[in-house]
């Protein structure tokens, strides 16, 4: 759950301020592409331990199926929103 709960925080920090900590003002369209692609890899990563996790039986099958389903989910939105901008 708290892996699905990290996905959701990364795939939030796509509206991040255009400002870097430092004052330093970013391209938004390029730190927009980057966060993206690093959220995607995030659920991609996420995706794997969790297939990992299904398949060494540390978590119930079914659960563990169902978290990757909504992780396929959330990476189809990704990809789509990607496409869209």
């Amino acid at each position: 759950m708290n892996k699905i709960i990290l996905t959701i925080g990364v795939a939030s920090s796509l509206l991040a301020s255009p400002a870097e900590k430092d004052g330093t003002i970013v391209n938004s369209v390029e730190r927009n592409k980057y966060l993206l692609s690093e959220a995607l890899n995030n659920i991609q990563d996420m995706k794997e331990w969790m297939q990992s996790d299904v398949d060494k039986d540390n978590i119930i099958t079914d659960l563990g199926e169902y978290y990757i389903e909504y992780l396929n989910e959330t990476e189809d939105m990704l990809l789509e929103f990607s496409n869209t901008n």
